[in-house]
């Protein structure tokens, strides 16, 4: 009852407090944003994988056409070859009629010459066909290569997110059973840290384990400049009261906090690179358990580290095929 009536004294200040409304406001603003580049990057992977399917079922036509156009030249290659047998039988024709009269002479040299034109086209015919059977067969292998490259380039990027997710695992092992988890998940490295390792109740002030925690992170990023980071703090559903808040309104603003918090202790190490680094307060909005336990509770009380690699030259690969 005492944590109803607290509630509703902070709602009413909220309510009746511009300062308050426009911190809530901008808040609400980020978080807005944050939806929105979440949701780019994932159209982004989704564009990506749209890409690589297009290119897969291109090079798929290229081939049938290709494998066409050879059986159309290989039957112009026979038709060819039947009129060039034809022409040399009515040649030897040609040759034994001339003895016997000019009349069958004159004659076999209209059909001589008719078969010379027919001939001719054909040739003509089949030169143009073998150019665009090449052209065709440059296009297909030029396609080829370039799909492979991307392929190649896109296990590569897989491979360093996997090495990379070893990496951490092997320098965070000491803090293996303390809230510490590394996964990999959907082309990215996800380290999760639970509250109980880096936090007080109601606190973003970092203690000494897990700031240790921290900096062992941050001396992998530092190994790996072309990471893009996004430190998450998340909290459980229960609601900020003015006693245990000190200062803090919400649990947007304790969830910010503590990302902040994360972000300057990732900052200290010179060899990260700052631009990479986003904070993003998700507050008890994103649970990964239900919070009518107080083991659900805990877990979800968390800061993740979501290491994602830079996509720019994939979509260059993509834009010059």
């Amino acid at each position: 009852m005492i944590k109803k009536i607290s509630f509703s004294l902070l709602v009413l200040a909220l309510s009746t407090s511009c300062v308050s409304k426009k911190i809530y406001n901008d808040l609400e603003n980020k978080y807005a944003d944050l939806k929105k580049e979440n949701r780019k990057l994932s159209d982004d992977l989704d564009a990506l994988t749209k890409s690589k399917n297009q290119l897969d079922t291109d090079a798929a036509k290229l081939k049938a056409e290709y494998d066409k156009l050879k059986a159309e030249h290989d039957k112009l290659v026979a038709d060819y070859n039947a009129t060039d047998k034809s022409l040399k039988t009515l040649q030897a024709s040609y040759n034994a009629l001339e003895k016997d009269s000019n009349e069958a002479l004159a004659a076999n040299v209209n059909k001589n010459r008719e078969l010379l034109a027919k001939l001719e086209a054909k040739e003509k015919s089949l030169a143009a066909e073998q150019e665009r059977l090449n052209k065709l067969k440059a296009d297909l292998e030029a396609s080829s290569k370039r799909l492979s490259e991307l392929e190649a380039y896109i296990a590569a990027k897989d491979a360093n997110m996997k090495k990379l997710k070893e990496t951490l695992m092997k320098s965070l092992k000491a803090f293996d059973g303390k809230g510490l988890t590394v996964h990999e998940k959907d082309g990215k490295v996800y380290v999760s840290m639970e509250n109980k390792l880096l936090f007080q109740t109601g606190s973003w002030s970092v203690n000494a384990e897990g700031r240790t925690a921290v900096i062992e992170v941050g001396k992998v990023l530092a190994q790996n400049p072309d990471l893009s980071v996004l430190i998450e703090g998340h909290t459980d559903d229960a609601k900020i009261t003015g006693s245990i808040g000190g200062g803090i309104e919400n649990n947007w603003d304790l969830s910010t906090k503590r990302a902040t918090a994360i972000v300057n202790i990732l900052s200290e190490n010179k060899g990260v690179n700052k631009q990479n680094l986003t904070a993003a307060g998700r507050g008890e909005y994103a649970p990964i358990m239900s919070n009518d336990t107080p083991e659900g509770k805990a877990k979800n009380r968390r800061i993740e580290i979501i290491l994602t690699p830079k996509l720019d030259e994939i979509s260059k690969m993509l834009n010059d095929l």
